[in-house]
């Protein structure tokens, strides 16, 4: 009878929660819980789950590798209710591979230096979210970082230099943000030359440096902006880029001495500039162009006929100087 008992009482021990080891890191653990009352403990989605009776590699947004059970993943996304400032406690997770903060409009406030402590950070996220204040200069202490979007927030300043000497950088995005100044010249010399790169909706000045005709970004997206001159060193018929846009600037060329890349252009927007001469012929040989827009701009000649290009409406081409030819009235 002793022995049953005792067996009942291992099997009940046995399917409590308590009985369980945790995974979860105890030092990440604390971090977290930090992180949370940092955010003075509000009621927002991700953290009901992170209470003491779940082991925190089960917490919502929380992601443990699976071998070193230690954080490497910290995701809060879309939450009306979250409010503070992005907690210093992000940087006692040392594990951390990506930070994602999205679609928080009550998060405020600066990019905290605490994050130059995760040096195993490939992914920072920090979109869509109310952060001011300038874009830190600290960010090639972060040697590990490959994707950086700080998109859809108030920052504002000049953009740093510096950013160009993060060593693994594959996509920055710094659109929509209140920038100002020039392009840093030292944009030119992104360790990869394929890297991704949206500087968009800004109040960025001055001439694109001519050091970037050193690069072959998969994406360049520079519109509504301040810019001006010249930007034929973003085109080159061998170039690797897949999608150009410069709309609404001040850009001043001729076009018709740009060669356009052949192998992987899919988009080219060059709408609302001031932007002469006519269309190159060789614009024909892109095969898989998708979208072309080079109206609003001072353009002449016939349009090419060919390729994709009269696949396209009259929209694409539209209020300029004096191009014509379909899918434009005939030149005379």
């Amino acid at each position: 009878m002793e022995n049953m008992l005792k067996l009942c009482f291992l099997s009940l021990l046995l399917l409590s929660p308590f009985a369980f080891s945790e995974l979860c890191n105890p030092s990440d653990k604390k971090a977290l819980l930090q992180i949370k009352k940092d955010f003075n403990n509000p009621n927002a989605a991700v953290f009901p789950s992170w209470n003491l009776a779940i082991d925190c590699c089960d917490w919502n947004g929380i992601e443990c590798d699976s071998n070193t059970n230690r954080v490497i993943s910290l995701t809060i996304i879309t939450d009306d209710s979250l409010s503070g400032q992005i907690p210093p406690a992000v940087g006692d997770l040392p594990y951390l591979q990506t930070l994602e903060f999205h679609k928080l409009p009550k998060l405020t406030g600066p990019i905290p230096p605490a994050i130059t402590k995760l040096t195993n950070l490939k992914e920072l996220y920090l979109s869509w979210n109310n952060l001011s204040g300038s874009v830190p200069d600290f960010f090639p202490q972060l040697t590990s970082l490959e994707f950086l979007d700080l998109s859809f927030n108030n920052l504002s300043g000049r953009i740093p230099s510096s950013l160009s000497q993060i060593p693994n950088l594959q996509s920055l995005r710094l659109d929509r943000n209140r920038l100002t100044g020039p392009i840093p010249d030292s944009f030119g010399y992104f360790k990869q030359k394929g890297i991704g790169l949206d500087l968009s909706h800004n109040q960025l000045s001055g001439p694109i440096p001519a050091s970037l005709a050193r690069l072959e970004p998969e994406r360049i997206f520079l519109s509504r902006n301040k810019l001006i001159g010249d930007a034929y060193m973003l085109f080159g018929a061998n170039k690797s880029t897949q999608q150009i846009d410069i709309s609404r600037n001040m850009f001043s060329f001729d076009l018709s001495k740009v060669e356009f890349p052949t192998s992987n252009l899919i988009m080219v927007d060059l709408n609302h500039n001031q932007i002469y001469g006519s269309i190159p012929q060789q614009i024909i040989q892109v095969d898989f162009l998708q979208i072309f827009n080079v109206s609003y701009n001072r353009l002449c000649g016939e349009i090419p006929q060919g390729g994709r290009l009269q696949r396209f409406d009259n929209t694409t081409y539209f209020h300029n100087k004096c191009l014509c030819g379909s899918p434009l009235p005939s030149c005379k």
